[in-house]
């Protein structure tokens, strides 16, 4: 039995490591033409087994030698990795140069080196290559068997007659394209003359001048220079030169030119002027230079800015517009030059701004026409070049033509003219020109109407009406349009606005024509809500007090449902809050048809009711189209309808909130509660928290406030009025409650209601015993609407009767109007008509009292 019996032996192999290889350094190598590799040759091996070799070199150029234009001397190393001790030395395989003949082609053959024989260090002798090939050629060789490594210095000579290659010379001309603003800055000298534009501020554009080459022997070892011929007076001759070798520190220096030089010998001398006018110290100051790039082979050059302080942060130089040229000079180191030779134009090619005015409403003159000029259209115009007083305009119909309008005598055309068969909107093109031919434009619009009846009314008559509130107050501004056709005049559409009677009126409608007229309003959503209108929609929900008329109705239909829930309550005290600008799915007026009569006046909806007035068979004047105006979300009509109405701010008392004061620091967190000091139907206001963020609001539903940055705003009806209110804030600056926190009408207007009686909001802080009040100061308001046409109402508080004065501006800050006058306590308003501003665009108006003082900014349309 053999099971479990083993043995084991060990077998030991001895490998010894023969280095039989031998390796052929290159030849030393005359190059009279260059590939442009730069490769002369490299080490080669014979008998290399498993060897692993490294081989590198190492180049050092000499640019003086007597017999080249340079000399190469390149030291290969040779390294078998498999015996290399990096703390040993290599050995130095010496250059067999005996001959003093230069260039002697027994000078060129490289040695060969081997550690395979046994002879002493450097013992001569000779031996082939390829011993098995008969025809292989004798060599050197040196043996040397303890070597750790070898280095040997292959000498390479260069006589070169190649030029250097210029890889991206265009074609003249070429051309900088500039559309960039005029910089006052530059080339603005009283010596400096545009001759086209007349000024002295020569008008300037990036201008990347830039040359790519490389040389077939000296690769990037590459020297550029330029001569750039510049006319800097705009006469079609190229007077001055900039010679690169003269710039810097060498030649002209910083911020100079050499005005009138060209005529010069090397283009010397010439008349000393600067270009940068920067307010910066003399050695910022900008000044020609050249930048060098190399990517492997190849170099760059560009012409370029810079400062004396930064002389290698550059930039591309802003020159003149007009024709210039450079001449680039490209030389290699064996004196092989090569030329680039280019004009190159900059010019203005931004085309200019024309802002046009929003349209236009006239009248058709007792002519039957009406003559506009371009300027009637005009907002502004300006260019990035040529001033504006300069550019020209002109203005066509649109669709009659393309390109800068002209007459046949090349003038433009300033003016066009509207007859009574152009009744309507009419579109026109406002066109702009600047010198240097670039033109843009704009299109708007004008209504050519014809209320004053100046126009033939044998085949047409008047449509007129009136838009008023259920409580006969006329709403003005109200956009009224008319469309429909008739067999003489195929379509027409005309849009008018109602005066602040509400009236409208429409002078000349064909007759025997069928059209359709529709009013609309969709400004200040906010005019006549209040939280009280919620209240009144709740009773009205809950069958307590329903509300009295279809009208009413309409207005609580917030969402346009045709149905009046707790959802329009709930998008209407988003709109109080602050939250929604606007109705999501409402405008902020509804019309409807005067003469409509509501089959169940309880319920308005229960029928289709009528927001528009067809007028059929056109045949005599129609001057009863009347509309009732519905105030969406205000059911107790406080509404302002026109401006010849005032808002009612009488107030019957005060609800006070019981604050308690103390005193907080930064990053305390802490808590404070409003107490109602009486009951109330609701209230709404806007808690404004100087360095104060909420952290957390108890006592109320979430649907009855809005938190914002710097403010939080509150709509509370019903049983929620009579809650007590805990805040839960975060200090973000030290002080006291009384002081951070303040009743606001900025967002929410501060209000509250008793048996259907509106009153003031306030607190009262309480402090140790001593009681302090603080309701809405000194603010403000947006006026509204904004944008606004005709009129616009611009709104304050003042917590104490004061003396005030209003002043607006326009954008360049001109005052155009100001009213002063002493106001009561309270909210006030002050209505603004268009005709006393004289101008249209953006606005902005500035209220001043003795002690405060606020601006903001309106917009006027035309």
């Amino acid at each position: 039995d053999c099971h479990g019996l083993t043995s084991q032996c060990t077998q030991r192999v001895v490998v010894t490591y023969n280095q039989d290889y031998y390796v052929k350094f290159p030849n030393d190598v005359i190059v009279t033409v260059c590939d442009g590799t730069g490769t002369y040759g490299e080490p080669s091996f014979f008998g290399k087994d498993c060897e692993l070799m490294g081989v590198s070199y190492e180049d050092q150029v000499f640019t003086v030698v007597p017999d080249a234009c340079f000399k190469i001397e390149r030291v290969w190393t040779i390294i078998n990795w498999c015996t290399y001790n990096p703390n040993l030395p290599c050995v130095e395989v010496p250059n067999p140069n005996p001959n003093a003949i230069s260039n002697n082609p027994a000078n060129l053959p490289g040695p060969i080196v081997s550690r395979a024989g046994t002879l002493a260090p450097w013992a001569p002798t000779v031996v082939k290559i390829n011993p098995t090939d008969a025809t292989a050629t004798n060599y050197s060789t040196f043996w040397n068997k303890d070597a750790n490594c070898y280095t040997y210095k292959q000498i390479i000579k260069v006589i070169d007659t190649q030029d250097p290659k210029i890889e991206n010379c265009p074609a003249s001309p070429v051309t900088f394209c500039d559309i960039t603003p005029n910089d006052p800055q530059l080339w603005n000298e009283s010596y400096w003359w545009d001759n086209v534009i007349g000024q002295h501020d020569l008008c300037e554009g990036p201008t990347d001048l830039t040359i790519t080459a490389t040389d077939a022997c000296s690769g990037a070892n590459i020297n550029f220079r330029y001569l750039l011929f510049l006319d800097l007076d705009q006469d079609g001759t190229m007077e001055t030169v900039i010679n690169s070798v003269n710039t810097g520190i060498a030649g002209l220096g910083w911020n100079n030119v050499p005005f009138n030089n060209a005529a010069n010998p090397n283009y010397t001398g010439g008349t000393s002027r600067t270009f940068d006018g920067r307010p910066v110290p003399f050695n910022q100051k900008y000044g020609f230079a050249i930048q060098n790039t190399t990517s492997g082979t190849k170099k760059t050059a560009s012409v370029r800015w810079n400062t004396q302080q930064s002389q290698n942060n550059f930039v591309v130089p802003e020159l003149p517009y007009g024709t210039h040229k450079i001449k680039w000079f490209v030389e290699d180191g064996c004196g092989n030059e090569s030329i680039c030779e280019y004009t190159f134009i900059v010019k203005d090619c931004k085309k200019p701004t024309v802002v046009c005015l929003n349209g236009l409403s006239v009248n058709i003159m007792p002519t039957q026409m009406i003559q506009l000029w371009a300027s009637d259209f005009l907002k502004y115009t300006e260019d990035n070049c040529t001033p504006a007083n300069q550019l020209k305009i002109a203005i066509r119909k649109s669709g009659t033509g393309t390109g800068f309008p002209v007459d046949g005598n090349g003038n433009p055309i300033t003016n066009v003219t509207f007859t009574c068969a152009e009744l309507g909107t009419q579109l026109v093109e406002l066109w702009s020109i600047d010198k240097a031919g670039n033109a843009d434009f704009c299109e708007t619009y004008v209504i050519v109407q014809d209320n004053n009846g100046n126009c033939p009314n044998v085949n047409a008559a008047k449509v007129a009406g009136a838009l008023a509130t259920e409580a006969t107050n006329g709403l003005e501004e109200g956009a009224v349009q008319i469309a429909g056709s008739s067999n003489a005049v195929p379509s027409f559409n005309f849009t008018t606005m109602s005066d602040n009677t509400g009236n409208y009126n429409f002078n000349a409608i064909p007759l025997a024509s069928n059209s359709t007229v529709t009013p609309a309003k969709d400004d200040n959503p906010l005019n006549g809500v209040s939280t009280y209108d919620l209240v009144l929609i709740s009773k009205h929900i809950l069958g307590i007090e329903p509300l009295n008329s279809p009208y009413k109705m309409i207005a609580a239909d917030a969402n346009k449902s045709g149905s009046i829930t707790t959802f329009d309550i709930v998008e209407l005290r988003k709109l109080i809050l602050g939250i929604y600008s606007e109705l999501p799915t409402n405008t902020s007026w509804r019309f409807v048809d005067k003469s409509f009569a509501f089959p169940n006046a309880a319920n308005p909806f229960q029928t289709q009711f009528a927001e528009s007035k067809a007028v059929q068979n056109l045949s005599v004047d129609q001057l009863n189209e009347d509309f009732v105006s519905v105030k969406v979300g205000d059911v107790n009509g406080t509404a302002i309808a026109n401006s010849l109405m005032s808002a009612d701010d009488r107030t019957a008392g005060t609800l006070l909130f019981d604050v308690n004061d103390q005193s907080v620091r930064t990053g305390e967190t802490f808590t404070v509660t409003l107490t109602p000091a009486q009951a109330s139907q609701g209230y709404q206001f806007t808690l404004n928290t100087n360095g104060l963020e909420v952290v957390d609001i108890a006592g109320l539903k979430g649907e009855n406030y809005a938190v914002f940055a710097g403010a939080t705003t509150f709509s509370v009806d019903g049983d929620q009025a009579q809650s007590v209110v805990t805040l839960t804030l975060k200090a973000t600056k030290s002080g006291k409650v009384s002081e951070l926190l303040s009743i606001s009408s900025r967002i929410t207007k501060a209000e509250s209601y008793n048996n259907g009686q509106r009153l003031e909001v306030a607190f009262r802080f309480n402090n140790g015993g001593v009681q302090t009040i603080s309701g809405v100061g000194f603010e403000l308001y947006q006026n509204q609407p904004n944008p606004f046409v005709n009129k616009t109402f611009i709104g304050f508080h003042l917590p104490e009767a004061a003396a005030a004065t209003l002043s607006i501006y326009d954008e360049t800050g001109r005052m155009v109007f100001t009213q002063n006058g002493n106001f009561a306590k309270g909210y006030n308003t002050i209505t603004i008509d268009r005709a006393l501003l004289n101008t249209t665009g953006m606005l902005y108006y500035k209220l001043e009292t003795a002690t405060d003082s606020a601006t903001k900014k309106m917009i006027q349309s035309k």
